[in-house]
């Protein structure tokens, strides 16, 4: 009976023990479990003025600029979304204090500092980024908004085809290229005339996202397709456009 009631003590202890030693075992596992993933804290939507306010490593997706530069179906063609965080911020589409001084309606290129405004009245003025290419370092002063076109063709000129020859099959003779996508002139072209004559500036879209605040090989003064749409839609019939090739004064206060 002795020997009966000591191995029962001893099951009972072996029991407890093996009890406490699985027990440490499971917490010694825990250890190694993945830590929850934290809770992201809320986004914070930007103001819109200026949305360049917000350094460029810190954007977060914002919903407002998801949709200005969203995929878009204009007439035929479909405009790819514009990753648009790729861009220096203060080259987005945004109203600014108007820098320019000039009378509501018109179109000022600072070509300079790479913006384009459209004068409202209030005080302010809608700013888009642009590529400067060469030709649009070649003219500057007052002019007309005399013609506008969606989806222009394009006709490169002859000293370009000269330097070019593979362009030839778009000469003014050939037809130009069929609008597109991968059209150089985009989804509108504005056409700049002076003293009723044309400067053969031009405002025009283009599918070349990374050349907006860069000094483009071509073309004149190029917006995002996007942005280029906005613009046409924004300003009035044979607006009045002014062109600066040295920075406006003003422009510090929104840049």
């Amino acid at each position: 009976m002795r020997s009966t009631k000591t191995e029962k003590t001893l099951s009972r202890r072996a029991f407890v023990l093996g009890s406490i030693s699985a027990t440490a075992a499971l917490a010694g596992c825990a250890t190694t479990t993945p830590v929850p993933t934290p809770i992201a804290a809320p986004v914070r939507t930007p103001p819109v003025v200026p949305v360049a306010s917000a350094p460029q490593s810190v954007i977060t997706p914002d919903p407002e600029l998801e949709a200005r530069y969203a995929s878009v179906v204009d007439g035929d063609h479909v405009i790819p979304a514009v990753p648009y965080r790729k861009l220096d911020p203060k080259f987005y589409r945004q109203r600014v204090p108007d820098p320019t001084g000039e009378a509501p309606g018109t179109v000022v290129v600072d070509t300079a500092s790479r913006f384009l405004y459209v004068v409202e009245r209030g005080g302010t003025a809608m700013r888009y980024g642009v590529g400067i290419g060469r030709d649009g370092f070649a003219w500057q002063g007052e002019g007309i908004i005399h013609w506008r076109q969606h989806w222009p063709r394009w006709k490169p000129p002859g000293d370009m085809i000269a330097r070019k020859p593979e362009l030839a099959k778009y000469s003014v003779a050939n037809g130009g290229m069929d609008p597109g996508i991968k059209n150089p002139l985009g989804a509108r072209a504005l056409y700049i005339f002076q003293n009723g004559k044309d400067t053969l500036y031009r405002l025009h879209g283009s599918p070349e996202w990374r050349s907006i605040g860069k000094a483009a090989s071509s073309g004149c003064v190029r917006l995002i397709n996007q942005d280029v749409i906005d613009l046409y839609e924004r300003i009035p019939y044979h607006a009045r456009i002014v062109v600066h090739q040295s920075p406006l004064q003003g422009k510090a206060i929104s840049a």
